[in-house]
C-alpha cells in the first residue's frame, strides 16, 4: 500500500476562503477505480474530489493501486486538486491482459469440437466455484488490503465521514465496515442500482446461491447506510424503499451525473479534427460508450435498413462513428451497416478530451439504451455531456427519466426502440437537409454542472456531519 499528496497543476477555488482552518471537514471515497484509471464510471468520483474543496471538503482517496482494468487516461490527473491525499492498496486480482486471454481462450474452447465433455464439465464446475467465492464482485480480492489500508488512514488522520461509490459494490462492503470499526457517516453513492448490475452485467453468475449471497450483502450496506445517492430520481426511490424493507431510516438523494464546464472551455481552446471535403457533405452522426446489451445498436440498424430498402443512395450522406468497447453481439449488428451505403467508422476507447471533441466536431449525438426492465429509471452518463455540446441528440431509449430529460431539450428526436419508422424519418430529414435542429431551453443544462453537483453532495454532507454529532 502507498499514499501520495498529488500535486496539480490547478490553483485553488477562491469560494474556498469561506471553509479555512477549523471549519473544513475530511471526507474518505472510496473508489477502486480512479485515475490514472480511465473510463465513464471515473468521472463522477474525480469530479466530486475537484469541486468539494470548494465548499469546505477535503478529500481522501482509497484507491486501486494496481487495478485490474480495460482502459487508462491520464488526462484526467489534471482534475484532481492540489494536496489530495491518495492512498492505494493492492488488488489480488489478475491483470486485466490475463482475464481477456482467458476469455478468449474460453470463446475458442467453446468453439472446438476438440474440448471433451469432461473437460467442459470441469470447466463449468471451476467457473461456478469461483463466482461464489468472488462476492459481489471480482474486486474483493481488493478488500483485504484496502481494509488495511483504510484502517490505518482512519487511524492516523482524522475524517468526518465515509463515502464509497459503485460499481464494484466491493466498494460498499469495504466503506461499510470501516464505518461499523471507526462510527462515522456512511454514504453509499449507486452509480448503478445493484439489482439491476446483477442482472445485466456480462460475465454474472445468475444462479440461486449467488443471487442469494447478492442479496444479503446488499442488505448489510444498505442497513449500515446513513444516507443513499442515486443518479436519477428513480433509482433513488426504488434503492431507498428497498433500504427501508432492509429495516434502514437512511435518507435518500438523487444527484445526477454532469458535465464539467472547465472541459469545455478546454474544448473551445483547442483546435478541432478537420473534416475533409467528402466528410463534410456527410451527416455525422457519433455515439461514445460502450456497446452492449444495455445500449444495443440494433434499433439503429433496423432504421438504417430501411432505408436502404427504399432509398439506399441516401445512405452516401451518412456517417456513423462508434467510440468505445463494443461486445461481440454488438460488433456482430454494426458488420450489418456496412451492407448499406453509409460509412461506418469504429474506433476503441480514447481519452475523455479527446471523446469531448469528437462529440463537439460531430453534426449529431446518438444515445442508446435498451428497452429492458429497469432501463427506465437509467440516464447515461454520458447524456448530460452530451447535453453540454448542444449538439442534436437522436436518443433511442424506453420511455423514463432519460427520455424525460431529453424532452425538455431534443423532443424531436426522442424515440422508442420499437418506432423504427420515426427514426428512419428522423434519419432521412437530416439526410435529405443535412441541417440539425436546434436546443430548446440551453440554459436550464447549467443545472447539471458538475460544480453544482458537488454542492449538493457537500450539502448531503453538512446534515450528516451534524445529526452525527
Amino acid at each position: 500500500m502507498s499514499t501520495t499528496i498529488l500535486q496539480s497543476i490547478e490553483t485553488p477555488n477562491s469560494g474556498e476562503n469561506e471553509f479555512s482552518g477549523a471549519n473544513r471537514k475530511r471526507l474518505l471515497l472510496i473508489s477502486y477505480h480512479f485515475p490514472p484509471v480511465g473510463g465513464a464510471g471515473v468521472q463522477r468520483p474525480v469530479k466530486f474530489v475537484k469541486y468539494l474543496r470548494q465548499f469546505g471538503w477535503d478529500v481522501s482517496v482509497l484507491m486501486a493501486a494496481n487495478p485490474s482494468v480495460p482502459v487508462f487516461d491520464n488526462s484526467l490527473l489534471v482534475d484532481i486538486p492540489e494536496d489530495t491525499l491518495l492512498e492505494r492498496a493492492r488488488t489480488w486480482e489478475p491483470d486485466y491482459a490475463l482475464k481477456k486471454n482467458v476469455a478468449a481462450q474460453k470463446t475458442i474452447d467453446q468453439q472446438s469440437s476438440l474440448l471433451t465433455p469432461v473437460k467442459s464439465v470441469c470447466r463449468k464446475v471451476l467457473k461456478a466455484g469461483a463466482g461464489l467465492l468472488l462476492q459481489p464482485d471480482a474486486q474483493i480480492l481488493w478488500y483485504p488490503n484496502a481494509l488495511k489500508a483504510g484502517k490505518k488512514l482512519l487511524s492516523r488522520l482524522p475524517h468526518d465521514a465515509i463515502m464509497a461509490t459503485a460499481p464494484p459494490y466491493s466498494n460498499l462492503i469495504l466503506a461499510s465496515k470501516l464505518k461499523q470499526i471507526f462510527q462515522l457517516p456512511f454514504i453509499a453513492d449507486f452509480r448503478d442500482e445493484w439489482d439491476l448490475s446483477s442482472k445485466y452485467l456480462e460475465n454474472h453468475q445468475q444462479d440461486r446461491i449467488s443471487n442469494l449471497i447478492q442479496t444479503r450483502l446488499q442488505k448489510s450496506v444498505m442497513k449500515a447506510s446513513d444516507a443513499i445517492v442515486a443518479t436519477t430520481q428513480a433509482s433513488t426511490e426504488r434503492l431507498l424503499s428497498r433500504a427501508h424493507q432492509f429495516g434502514t431510516d437512511a435518507i435518500g438523494k438523487c444527484i445526477y451525473n454532469g458535465f464539467d464546464q472547465d472541459d469545455f472551455e478546454l474544448l473551445e481552446e483547442s483546435d478541432h479534427p478537420q473534416r475533409s471535403s467528402d466528410a463534410q457533405n456527410r451527416f455525422r452522426i457519433v455515439y461514445t460508450g460502450t456497446l452492449w446489451n444495455l445500449t444495443t445498436v440494433e434499433p439503429l440498424i433496423k432504421a438504417i435498413e430501411s432505408i436502404h430498402r427504399e432509398k439506399p443512395e441516401l445512405l452516401n450522406k451518412l456517417e456513423l462513428q462508434f467510440i468505445g468497447r463494443k461486445t461481440p453481439e454488438q460488433l456482430a449488428l454494426l458488420e450489418r451497416i456496412n451492407q448499406t451505403a453509409c460509412t461506418l467508422i469504429t474506433e476503441e476507447y480514447c481519452a475523455h478530451q479527446e471523446a469531448l471533441k469528437k462529440m463537439a466536431s460531430a453534426d449529431a449525438l446518438c444515445l442508446l439504451l435498451s428497452n429492458v426492465e429497469g432501463a427506465n429509471r437509467v440516464a447515461p452518463a454520458k447524456l448530460f455531456e452530451y447535453l453540454a455540446t448542444k449538439r442534436e441528440i437522436l436518443a433511442i431509449t424506453p420511455a423514463g427519466e432519460t427520455a424525460d430529460i431529453l424532452n425538455g431539450f431534443w423532443p424531436t428526436g426522442n424515440f422508442r426502440a420499437n418506432d423504427t419508422d420515426g427514426i428512419a424519418r428522423w434519419l432521412r430529414e437530416r439526410l435529405t437537409s443535412q441541417t440539425a435542429s436546434s436546443i430548446s431551453n440551453p440554459e436550464k443544462i447549467n443545472q447539471f454542472n458538475r460544480e453544482s453537483q458537488a454542492g449538493q453532495l457537500a450539502d448531503l454532507l453538512g446534515e450528516l456531519v451534524q445529526n452525527h454529532a
